[in-house]
Parts: C-alpha cells; sequence; structure tokens
C-alpha cells in the first residue's frame, strides 16, 4: 500500500536533481536553554555520503560568534561529534558555550572516499552554508573562527591561510571548491590548530609508527592520492606552509603541540609558526612539555583547552 505524502508536502517544491545541501532543521532546547541543530546536511555530492554539521548554541539571545570544531583522525578516520579521548566532549563543548560562542562541529571526507583538495573543499562549504543560514542558526556570519586537532589542525590552518584573491590566486581559487553553498565568503578571524601537520613535503621523510598486526594505509599517500615521498608537488599544495606568505595577510593563530609528539613533530607547528611570522601574522607558539599526540601524557588538558577558548573568544568578541 502507498503512503500519502504528509499535509505540508507540495510536489511543487520539489527539484531535480536534489539541492547540494538542507535547510537547517528545527533546533531541540534543552534544560540548560542550550539550543542543539543535530544532523544538518551542509553539502551533497552524488556517490558520497552527506555531509553533516551540528550546532549547538548558549542560552541566551544571539547572533553568537561561531567556532568551527574540525575533528582529526589521520584524514582516514573520524567524527565530528567526538574530540581525541583525551579531551572529553563535555569540556570541549561545555568550554566553548560557556565563553558565549557558538560550536559548529562538521564532518568531511575520509581520504578513502575522495583525496585533497575534497577535505578543504568540505570545510569551506561548512563555513559557507554557517553564513548563508546564519540568521535561522543565531550566527553572526562576521565572527566565525576554525579550530581542528592533529588532521584537523592541518585543514584549521589551510582554512584560515587559503582565501580567493591573495597569493597564488589561481591555485587557491581551485582550493575553494564549489560544493554545498557554491560561492561565498569563507574567510576566519582566528584560528586555533592543535598538532596538525603543515609541511608535507617535510613529513614525507618522518617514519610515521604504524600500527601493528593490521592494514593501515600511509596516511599521508591517501591524503594525496599519491606517494608523498616521490610527489612533492602534490604535497607542497596540501602543506598550509605553501600559503603563509608576504601579501597572505592570515588571521591569527594559536598553534598548540606536545614536544614529545611521535606522530607529527613539535617542529611542524615550528615551521608553521616561522612561516606565518615572516607573513606578518599574529602567532602564539604553545609548547605542551613532554607531551606525546593528543596530549597524551599532559596532566593539563583542562588548562590547554581553556586557553585555546579564550584565544578564540578573544579574537571573535565574545560577549561584545
Amino acid at each position: 500500500m502507498t503512503q500519502s505524502p504528509p499535509a505540508e508536502f507540495d510536489i511543487a517544491d520539489m527539484t531535480w536533481p536534489p539541492p547540494p545541501f538542507q535547510q537547517p532543521v528545527p533546533p531541540v532546547t534543552g534544560a540548560d536553554g542550550v539550543r542543539r541543530f543535530d544532523g544538518i546536511t551542509y553539502a551533497t555530492t552524488p556517490g558520497y555520503r552527506p555531509r553533516l554539521l551540528d550546532v549547538q548554541l548558549p542560552a541566551g539571545e544571539g547572533p553568537f560568534p561561531a567556532v568551527v570544531w574540525i575533528h582529526g583522525g589521520g584524514w582516514l578516520d573520524g567524527d565530528r561529534r567526538y574530540p581525541p579521548p583525551t579531551v572529553p566532549a563535555a569540556l570541549l563543548h561545555g568550554a566553548v558555550l560557556g565563553a558565549g560562542l557558538a560550536l559548529v562541529s562538521i564532518d568531511y571526507r575520509h581520504s578513502l572516499e575522495a583525496p585533497f583538495p575534497a577535505q578543504l573543499h568540505d570545510v569551506k562549504a561548512a563555513i559557507r552554508y554557517v553564513r548563508r543560514f546564519a540568521a535561522p542558526l543565531g550566527i553572526d556570519p562576521d565572527r566565525i573562527g576554525v579550530w581542528g586537532e592533529s588532521a584537523g589542525g592541518h585543514l584549521a590552518a589551510l582554512a584560515g591561510l587559503v582565501r580567493p584573491g591573495s597569493t597564488d590566486a589561481g591555485t587557491l581559487a581551485a582550493l575553494e571548491g564549489s560544493h554545498g553553498v557554491g560561492s561565498g565568503d569563507t574567510g576566519v578571524l582566528a584560528v586555533v590548530d592543535w598538532y596538525g601537520v603543515h609541511d608535507l613535503v617535510a613529513l614525507a621523510a618522518h617514519p610515521l609508527p604504524m600500527p601493528t598486526g593490521a592494514e593501515f594505509p600511509n596516511p599521508y599517500d591517501a591524503l594525496l592520492g599519491v606517494p608523498a615521498a616521490e610527489q612533492a608537488e602534490p604535497a607542497r599544495a596540501a602543506s598550509p606552509v605553501t600559503y603563509a606568505v608576504p601579501g597572505s595577510n592570515p588571521p591569527p593563530f594559536l598553534l598548540v603541540h606536545g614536544t614529545a609528539d611521535g606522530l607529527v613533530p613539535y617542529s611542524q607547528s615550528e615551521a608553521l609558526a616561522e612561516a606565518l611570522t615572516g607573513a606578518g601574522g599574529e602567532v602564539a607558539l604553545q609548547p605542551v612539555e613532554g607531551a606525546d599526540h593528543i596530549f597524551l601524557g599532559s596532566p593539563d588538558v583542562p588548562a590547554i583547552v581553556a586557553q585555546s577558548v579564550a584565544f578564540l573568544a578573544r579574537h571573535l568578541g565574545a560577549g561584545a
């Protein structure tokens, strides 16, 4: 038996092909006054899973400045809902909301779904979506920052540095992409980058500690779609240091990195800090002494979160 469509359904509103994004869903307000939009489709591409984002708004009146959270996972794994295991979601989300900031958590295509620059295209599409629907989402479209960890730190750095009209404009325009909301401003006011990858050319020579007893692809080769050690140009094009040059006008950056990181060496953040300084940017490099990747071994993760949130709140004008 065929079911009738709901009464509010109007076939005249249908289009084909389906739109490359969906309208925001109505929010749910919790007992704490936090409004949540869960599972909004910000971009679709035939043959790929829909890309989703969640929005959380502090209690009170908006519009609020927003932080776009970009998860890690070696570009091979990860989920918008879960920070690294050393950083409880309640700690991260609570700190952002407590500072008067909205939190936008996004998924993006993994590298075995599509190689770079698909991941950056998705981040850019999410920023365009948030700006396009800022009013119903309760967000100030002029006050958006990005925050990522590991692979997400790499993408956050690129999101801060790659803008049309900057140096090497032809390449940068290609890195914008046209997924979801196909055009619009993707600039951000501030970047927090936790132990991100910044120079893939240098890392191609860095031996990776690979998991034992399981098939696990080299994350750099999977990201680029070619062997990173043999193809310098794709590695250069995917490296944030490539775009931190005079004339690039970078936003303020906070780089936080464990000095004993065995997966992404601390020198990666030193290299980006040096490039940003040379580009005339404002950058703070915060070493976490003795900490490994995802801040393993650090007793002070809540303080790292608080420092990162304070940086974003200051540059996004939270409470203003």
